[in-house]
């Protein structure tokens, strides 16, 4: 009767743990108890200006992914870490404390700067389950008045391995050990849609668009989705993993559903992205 019960618990905790989502995700009523502790934790809305002026989450301070791109040939590649540590400083974000991200409810904005603050060596960041939507709907604070950010130091520890450079992509191509996935719209990704880029993709790459991460609700899958959605399409935890779209702003979202939530060992985000990538003639575009 005692191997049937521990063995009981034991199913019930597997089942449990197939279906929560993300470790990294943090549902409206435990980010609520987080609001208080201001000293160790700080809520970035990563949405526009324009719309965190017209109502944020109360305390939140206002981080647009735009502002951590230097400026150069190719659109959307970060600034050096040095400086994006600056911004962060600045705005009461330091490596050691409880981020949480939250953006419109598509997943785009929160995921990339997720990404970055990983990449940088933030301990511990989170993105708020349904967003500003779901924050609203469950009546908690919001407010027009911008705040008052809380200056600090961000010490940078990079994570390099999150990181994947045009050489790494190269060498991923055709290598049976990666797959490389293209998380765009179909029609950006076979050249059909209306785009001064070239028409198509990067040679062997494999499309599943960001979307498919994430519920109607704009909430993360479960794992035991998610880990259908990525092996039904041959991504699997055994392979190096590279994502990217035209500027991998799409792709953060994508990397901490694998990271997160399946804890892949293997996950990069190719920050230079299609724009890097076709703006060389030489390297290859299929459709």
């Amino acid at each position: 009767m005692k191997k049937l019960k521990i063995l009981f618990v034991t199913v019930i905790a597997f089942i449990l743990t197939m279906n929560v989502s993300a470790q990294d995700v943090i549902s409206v009523a435990d980010a609520a108890v987080k609001l208080k502790e201001k000293k160790t934790t700080v809520f970035v809305d990563c949405r526009k200006a324009k719309f965190y002026k017209k109502r944020h989450i109360k305390n939140a301070v206002n981080l647009e992914h735009k502002k951590l791109y230097k400026e150069g040939p190719v659109k959307s590649m970060l600034k050096s870490p040095q400086e994006i540590a600056k911004i962060f400083g600045k705005l009461g974000i330091s490596e050691s404390k409880t981020v949480i991200l939250y953006d419109d409810g598509k997943g785009k904005y929160s995921g990339r700067i997720y990404w970055i603050l990983k990449y940088l060596g933030a301990k511990d960041v989170k993105v708020l389950d349904g967003h500003i939507k779901a924050w609203q709907g469950a009546r908690k604070p919001v407010t027009m008045a911008a705040t008052m950010a809380r200056k600090t130091a961000f010490t940078p520890k990079l994570h390099a391995n999150y990181l994947a450079q045009i050489t790494d992509v190269k060498k991923a191509i055709n290598n049976k050990q990666c797959v490389i996935v293209d998380v765009r719209a179909a029609n950006e990704f076979n050249g059909s849609d209306e785009s001064e880029l070239r028409k198509g993709h990067i040679p062997s790459a494999i499309n599943l668009e960001f979307k498919n991460v994430l519920n109607a609700k704009g909430e993360l899958k479960s794992n035991e989705d998610l880990k259908s959605v990525f092996e039904s399409a041959g991504i699997t935890s055994d392979k190096e993993v590279i994502l990217y779209c035209a500027s991998s702003v799409r792709a953060g979202i994508v990397f901490m559903a694998l990271h997160s939530g399946l804890q892949y060992p293997k996950v990069k985000v190719y920050d230079g992205a299609f724009y890097e990538w076709e703006a060389d003639s030489k390297n290859e575009v299929v459709k």
